[in-house]
């Protein structure tokens, strides 16, 4: 957790910002400020602002506007080279840095803070074309059926990866869910995703099922009074946070033999998203709709994912006998 007083004004203010202005959630302004607060200390070394070496050291927070001046696109191009050389960054992290510095600039030169933006040009990385990872049915049988064995905090766990398997829910969403968003009624969830935006979730019959389940063992003492609403709670009786959601993901996969290095959390929203696509002939546009997606290229990968419809496909074609 980056502190305000290790930033300089000027950060803040861009923080600021993407939170009132921007409407930004609280997820992004927090990768905001941990990708710009290690790109400044970077342009620190790079441009010999400081004799520090060690870039865990370097303190931003008097960096100066007229140093934030001098840097150009090729200074920006050195530290998205560093990170990948030096932390082997992947592209889609190399990416989100890249947009990170993009609206930063941008607000910089909107403000009048500097006289030239040198992220005019900064292109977004080439993303690697890589197929989802997913559990198939029988998988996604198996995890379910492991959850079922637990004995401690079982209908809590069940109806967690119920929601993750049937929805494509991500975890921040998951992790977010008050019971008050839940329209049993109607079967339907309001989430807030990324960028802040509310969508629906229509529920089936196993996560009703499942969160009733749930709700009928709930903890109802010790609940603490900013978790009252939640509808997933730890043993304290508090919100569940995402990282034991993470642990229950995990260890529900060991007992299921599945591997946990192919596998996690985003992965099971990778698997709803595919089986829905698979076995229940979900219009693109509809599965761009439900997974949040802002570009339906996102959503595209889950039509791809599938190599036995393909073949399915040639051999349906009526001239394959000729």
């Amino acid at each position: 957790m980056i502190e305000r007083e290790q930033n300089p004004e000027f950060l803040n203010e861009f923080l600021d910002y993407t939170t009132t202005i921007l409407n930004k959630s609280p997820n992004t302004i927090k990768e905001y400020n941990y990708d710009l607060y290690n790109f400044l200390k970077f342009i620190m070394i790079h441009l010999k602002l400081t004799s520090e070496k060690d870039i865990t050291k370097i303190d931003i927070s008097n960096f100066d506007i007229e140093n934030l001046k001098k840097i150009r696109l090729a200074d920006i191009h050195a530290y998205l080279y560093y990170l990948k050389s030096t932390y082997s960054s992947k592209a889609a992290t190399l990416s989100r840095k890249t947009s990170s510095i993009r609206v930063f600039f941008k607000y910089l030169r909107k403000s009048n803070l500097i006289e030239v933006n040198p992220a005019q040009d900064l292109e977004t990385p080439k993303l690697d074309k890589r197929l989802p990872k997913y559990l198939t049915l029988d998988d996604s049988k198996k995890l379910l059926n492991a959850v079922n064995e637990e004995k401690r905090n079982k209908e809590r766990d069940y109806a967690i990866i119920t929601i993750f398997l049937n929805c494509g829910i991500r975890l921040s969403e998951l992790v977010g869910i008050n019971i008050k968003n839940i329209n049993f009624s109607d079967c339907k969830l309001n989430v807030i995703g990324k960028g802040n935006k509310e969508r629906t979730i229509y529920l089936n019959k196993a996560c009703i099922t499942a969160i009733n389940n749930y709700l009928e063992v709930r903890k109802r003492d010790g609940v603490k009074y900013d978790a009252k609403d939640a509808l997933f709670l730890s043993e304290r009786g508090e919100r569940i946070s995402n990282r034991t959601v993470q642990y229950i993901v995990k260890r529900e996969l060991e007992k299921a033999g599945l591997d946990v290095n192919k596998y996690s959390v985003h992965k099971l929203r990778h698997t709803a998203a595919t089986l829905m696509y698979q076995y229940g002939n979900v219009d693109i546009r509809a599965l761009q709709e439900l997974l949040g997606h802002e570009s339906i290229a996102t959503t595209q990968i889950y039509t791809h994912v599938n190599n036995e419809q393909v073949r399915n496909a040639v051999e349906s074609n009526p001239l394959a006998n000729i």
